[in-house]
């Protein structure tokens, strides 16, 4: 009973997060997460202006009440006074529109009401031409240097500054991730409406570039401290969500490699990756070196116990019979499914040194339950209810590159042999049995991926420009964006960047950082205790739903670019890693992750639409400081996954880039975000230290047997890859400079080939026949008849010409 409630203590110490990872949050959620609580008296100001509009035009009705045809003629209306030029006068009429968006609230009584009015107008929005409206308005605002040099001045801004562009990013907002997101109850209209809008976003249609580049310019222009008015939240938000709705989420993305696999004729995947990681049961976090003790000291007095209770069992003088044992059966409780580690979170991670020994040298601790080898099974003491449980095989199956065959078959073959056949993988005379088994499984789990064929045409193109010809580049969503991203890609790195360490809480407060702030700081600071802490609330939100947005964009874009050519995506990684991303992405983890998980920064009783439905509850410094009953912050736990997600993508197979993972210190951060008992994190974590054991030397492995078991039962295994003993040959000394810088040269020979016109002038064909040269209509400038003189003066009868050297060169 004691041991029961032990377990019970320990698992609530260290749950099992119930989280699932997806594109995005509850719908509700992503609408609540628009608005600032500073933004709360807004509301009411949007439905006066309405309101105040709307009596004058229709007498008497309300606008539910209306036909379709009727609220189409009032939109038109809008629509119509939007382009008026009194600035003030534009802002209501932006207003009123912001007010239908939202759902009209005054004249609803749930949320479900508010939510399906905000659809129904939205769709109707959309279909008037509102959208194309508000681009030009935000166009307009963008370029309003006026405005810019206003708020450069300013010694400190505020909510009052961005009041334009807030409204009008939050239409946009609101239109893209409604029309965006798929109910059952939608007509064909409505489906067709979003196809529209879907190619429209991401097709070069808004001044012959993306929708997405407009509001990238944005965030550079902020970056640069020239217009530090922008409403950065409102337009990284905006920013993700048109991306994921233009480029496709995760669940498109798999389809999409699925069909990119066929194409190429290449074998269908092995699994759904999305599948096999939603299955996933989280692992125990690695004990400190005090637990590890004395679960080693209870282990063999537990093992004294049995065997001398066993010994009595068979002379018949059985205390089992008698009564319970007082000494905890921990390697009965080995594979059992409670977790042995419970108290691992009271400890913190500073009393876990990473050269401590775990006992044994060389071998897996025997109370881990994620133990690799089987012992013998124990006697039968227990109940037949509480078997023992083994695990069942692992979640993936193993991979082996055409590069790893040749490396096994290069080596044995000079062992066997003495000499090597190059890449020539099929030719086994000379080598023995065993070796013939050892290629025939290897070339079993053999996986080419896209990106190999695609380095394997792109290799082919630039041999051979004339043979191959010209390149049929399909203009999908993502290719488009890439071309527009191209001349200022670095700069929209260093600026999401930036913007990530000013919203990280690990960043310290400095007088040069951009400011994040300026959309959630009110005209009038806060006075009393209560409002301090409400804005603290809403500040540390605010910060939250930045990093939030930006791990999700950075990740949507590395795994479209990445699909639609590996150069695309290494490019993009190339600049990231340039910009500091690696430190940058290991410093946000080196806090207390568990803390930032369970953070409660948000107050429901002011999230939309429930502050507009409901009545607003009196707030107390009690109910701020109690947060919601939420067990973790899904939006801090989201954006965790997707930075380690980043952080593999942009190490994976990069020698130089896992060196910068061991230089930086980051496997005992890693091994604090182990503590987060959710399957998905801890995966990504595992992987990342995965890569980097065989720089980390014997020590640190034999003292992290745990983490070390969890890596082979949960991580994909390459067949040839002896990651836990260190003797690969690519752990040898490498000159990682090169590497980068071979790495970039292809990069840009991609590039230049494809995307600079001018590069390929060497390869056109050339007329050489003088009479169609000659006959050749040329234009010409308009002044050309003033200077033609002139300059044929100038550049012909006044230069001396030897016509006999030029005949004997001939």
């Amino acid at each position: 009973m004691q041991q029961q409630t032990d377990d019970m203590e320990g698992s609530m110490e260290s749950p099992n997060l119930e989280f699932e990872y997806g594109d995005m949050d509850n719908f509700t959620v992503e609408l609540s997460e628009l608005y600032s609580y500073t933004e709360e008296p807004e509301f009411s100001l949007n439905r006066d202006y309405f309101e105040e509009d709307f009596k004058n035009h229709v007498k008497g009705r309300r606008w539910m009440e209306l036909s379709m045809e009727e609220q189409r003629v009032y939109v038109m209306r809008l629509l119509d006074a939007l382009e008026v030029t009194d600035r003030d006068k534009r802002l209501k009429v932006a207003r009123a529109i912001l007010y239908l968006a939202q759902g009209v609230f005054d004249e609803c009584d749930t949320e479900a009401d508010v939510l399906y009015w905000s659809r129904h107008n939205v769709f109707l929005l959309y279909d008037m031409g509102i959208f194309t409206a508000l681009l030009e308005l935000l166009s307009m605002e963008i370029d309003n240097n006026q405005a810019c040099s206003s708020a450069v001045r300013k010694p400190a801004i505020s909510l009052a500054d961005s009041t334009e562009l807030r409204v009008l990013l939050s239409i946009m907002y609101l239109m893209v991730e409604t029309i965006r997101v798929e109910t059952e109850g939608d007509s064909p209209e409505r489906k067709a409406a979003r196809e529209a809008f879907r190619t429209e976003l991401g097709s070069p249609l808004y001044n012959g570039e993306p929708f997405a580049l407009l509001l990238f310019t944005m965030v550079t222009k902020f970056c640069c401290m020239n217009a530090p008015h922008f409403p950065m939240k409102k337009v990284l938000l905006l920013l993700w969500k048109t991306i994921l709705f233009t480029l496709g989420g995760f669940e498109e993305l798999q389809e999409l490699k699925v069909r990119m696999r066929e194409q190429l004729n290449l074998s269908p995947l092995p699994e759904d990756s999305i599948k096999v990681v939603r299955h996933m049961r989280a692992a125990s976090p690695p004990a400190s070196a005090m637990e590890l003790i004395e679960q080693q000291q209870q282990q063999k007095r537990g093992r004294r116990s049995r065997r001398s209770a066993f010994v009595d069992s068979l002379e018949g003088d059985s205390p089992y019979a008698k009564k319970q044992p007082l000494v905890k059966q921990d390697s009965l409780d080995t594979y059992n499914e409670r977790d042995p580690f419970k108290n691992d979170d009271a400890r913190d991670e500073e009393d876990d040194p990473e050269d401590v020994d775990s006992g044994i040298e060389g071998e897996v601790d025997p109370l881990d339950r994620d133990v690799i080898i089987q012992p013998p099974p124990p006697p039968q003491l227990r109940p037949p209810t509480e078997r023992v449980s083994f695990p069942r095989g692992l979640p993936w199956a193993p991979k082996v590159r055409e590069k790893d065959i040749e490396h096994f078959l290069e080596t044995s073959r000079n062992k066997f042999i003495g000499f090597t056949l190059g890449n020539d993988i099929d030719t086994l005379v000379g080598l023995p049995r065993p070796i013939h088994e050892s290629v025939k499984t290897l070339k079993q789990h053999k996986y080419v991926s896209i990106a190999e064929v695609q380095i394997k045409r792109e290799e082919e193109l630039q041999q051979c420009p004339m043979t191959m010809g010209e390149e049929a580049v399909e203009e999908t969503p993502a290719e488009i964006l890439y071309l527009g991203m191209l001349p200022s890609l670095s700069q929209y790195v260093i600026a999401l960047l930036k913007l990530l360490l000013a919203a990280a809480p690990t960043s310290k407060a400095k007088t040069d950082s951009i400011n994040i702030l300026a959309d959630v700081l009110p005209e009038e600071m806060p006075i009393t205790v209560l409002q301090s802490m409400k804005l603290g609330i809403d500040v540390n939100r605010h910060k939250e739903i930045i990093v939030k947005a930006i791990s999700a964009l950075l990740l949507l874009l590395l795994k479209h670019f990445k699909l639609n050519h590996i150069y695309q995506f290494e490019y993009v990684a190339q600049h990231l890693v340039f910009a500091n991303c690696i430190p940058l992405i290991l410093k946000f983890f080196n806090q207390n992750i568990m803390s930032y998980i369970s953070a409660k920064n948000s107050i429901c009783a002011l999230d939309f639409p429930h502050c507009v439905v409901h009545e607003m509850p009196e707030l107390t410094a009690e109910s701020l400081e109690a947060g919601d009953s939420n067990q973790f912050c899904w939006r801090n736990l989201f954006s965790c996954i997707n930075l380690l997600r980043i952080l593999n993508k942009i190490t994976k197979w990069k020698h130089s880039r896992t060196m910068m993972l061991v230089v930086f210190k980051s496997a005992p951060i890693l091994k604090r975000a182990l503590k987060v008992k959710q399957a998905m994190m801890q995966l990504y974590v595992l992987k990342l230290l995965k890569i980097q054991t065989k720089y980390l030397g014997r020590q640190w492995r034999k003292s992290n047997m745990k983490t070390m078991s969890a890596i082979y039962q949960k991580v994909r295994h390459r067949l040839n890859d002896d990651w836990a003993y260190g003797n690969d040959i690519d752990a040898r000394p490498w000159d990682f400079q090169a590497e980068e810088c071979a790495l970039r040269e292809s990069i840009e020979k991609f590039n230049a080939r494809r995307y600079d016109k001018n590069q390929n002038s060497e390869f056109t064909p050339v007329d050489n026949c003088l009479q169609s040269v000659l006959g050749q209509r040329v234009d010409l400038p308009e002044d050309f008849h003033y200077s033609y003189e002139m300059w044929l003066e100038r550049e012909v009868f006044s230069q001396p010409i030897q016509w006999e050297g030029l005949l004997q060169a001939q």
